[in-house]
């Protein structure tokens, strides 16, 4: 069960899960699940681990040490030297035409977790922190910054280029069964 308790905490990231969803998820008691996140601390206390789990906002957080704080740091900087990528950039794209967005509507535009990118683009301060939606669980929604307008030498968001409309004729939509390409 610590297993299946450490992939749910690792699969909603920093959102993380209160008490009670987790005891609903699991069919468990509340004292059983005190019972597996004290076993998985006890296993996190182990200085062979770069994991932790703490509570904060009345929610279990699946969390880095503290004290491995110097080499995250060093990552990110090097990454904030870095150009963004193609992924950081689709992130970008889909927060500066849909904004306020959260994160899970880019996760939905893009088909892939943009939880990564997204904190690449916190950190280099291109996109912020808005307020939280009305919806289940209260999501953050994020918008672009200043920063990110003076990068493009714009001064709003109505200033973005248009997006065209792309259509696909029947004849182009490709039929994955009937491939003219054959196996051997």
């Amino acid at each position: 069960m610590e297993g299946v308790l450490e992939g749910i905490l690792f699969v909603v990231g920093n959102e993380g899960i209160d008490k009670d969803r987790l005891i609903d998820l699991l069919h468990i008691s509340e004292q059983d699940l005190t019972k597996y996140i004290d076993n998985l601390k006890d296993i996190y206390k182990d200085e062979k681990h770069g994991l932790n789990i703490e509570y904060y906002a009345n929610k279990y957080k699946l969390v880095t040490k503290k004290e491995h704080k110097e080499y995250y740091e060093k990552l990110v900087e090097v990454e904030k030297n870095d150009e963004l990528s193609q992924s950081a950039l689709e992130t970008l794209a889909v927060v500066a035409y849909n904004s306020p967005v959260t994160r899970s509507y880019v996760d939905d535009i893009r088909g892939v977790d943009s939880s990564y990118q997204m904190r690449k683009l916190l950190y280099r301060n291109l996109i912020k922190e808005v307020g939280r939606a009305e919806l289940p669980g209260r999501p953050i929604l994020y918008s672009v910054t200043d920063e990110f307008l003076d990068y493009l030498g714009i001064s709003s968001l109505e200033q973005l280029p248009e997006l065209e409309e792309v259509e696909i004729s029947e004849e182009k939509v490709t039929d994955l069964y009937n491939s003219k390409y054959k196996e051997n």
